[in-house]
């Protein structure tokens, strides 16, 4: 009797388990969840992408930028020291004997004051046609050559890059001896600088 007790124990046990619901399954904590993919993250994540590229698109375009003004810079600088500076170009005005009126045309006129304008530099150089130094003579020469001066002034020239000087007698431009080379004698030379001489100390006093 006891076996046949026992197997009914067990049959009866069974039974009731199968009877009962499964246990359920552990659920996550929806707390601490995040949103892994989601669109607006994967949104905001191209976005910051973007961003980023375009700032080292910008600085890149900038240091580019800079390069190509650096050797603009330098082509500038090699064409200007291999350019040979522009020669001086010296106009000519003659006088009657004995006068300082000038005589210029309208033409003329413009074209030397333009000229002297833009000049760094303009050096006057007065001169006669005398035969031997006098008095007469330098005032002549120095009267052409202040003539020219005050006129180039009026006409816009800076003052203070014009220097005037004069000779009574030599440095003759034609045969002295002849009316046409003593025409050519009487003459104020303006000479137009292009650009600025440079000033060099060449030697050393000598000690005392």
């Amino acid at each position: 009797m006891r076996p046949a007790l026992i197997a009914i124990a067990l049959t009866a046990t069974v039974m009731a388990g199968c009877g009962s619901s499964p246990p359920r399954p552990p659920e996550a904590d929806e707390a601490s969840r995040r949103p892994a993919n989601t669109a607006a993250a994967v949104e905001l994540q191209a976005c910051r992408s973007s961003l980023q590229n375009s700032r080292i698109a910008a600085t890149e375009a900038r240091r580019e930028a800079d390069v190509v003004r650096t050797q603009a810079v330098l082509m500038q600088a090699r064409a200007a020291a291999a350019t040979p500076p522009a020669a001086n170009a010296i106009f000519v005005l003659r006088f009657r004997p004995g006068s300082s009126d000038l005589d210029l045309s309208p033409d003329e006129a413009r074209q030397i004051a333009e000229a002297a304008r833009d000049a760094p530099l303009v050096v006057l150089r007065g001169r006669t046609d005398g035969t031997r130094e006098s008095a007469a003579e330098s005032r002549v020469a120095r009267a052409r050559a202040a003539a020219v001066q005050a006129w180039l002034v009026r006409a816009g020239a800076d003052p203070a890059r014009i220097r005037a000087t004069w000779q009574p007698v030599g440095d003759h431009a034609g045969d002295n001896g002849m009316e046409t080379g003593r025409a050519l004698n009487r003459r104020v030379e303006i000479e137009i600088y292009r650009t600025a001489p440079r000033f060099v100390t060449a030697g050393q006093p000598a000690n005392p």
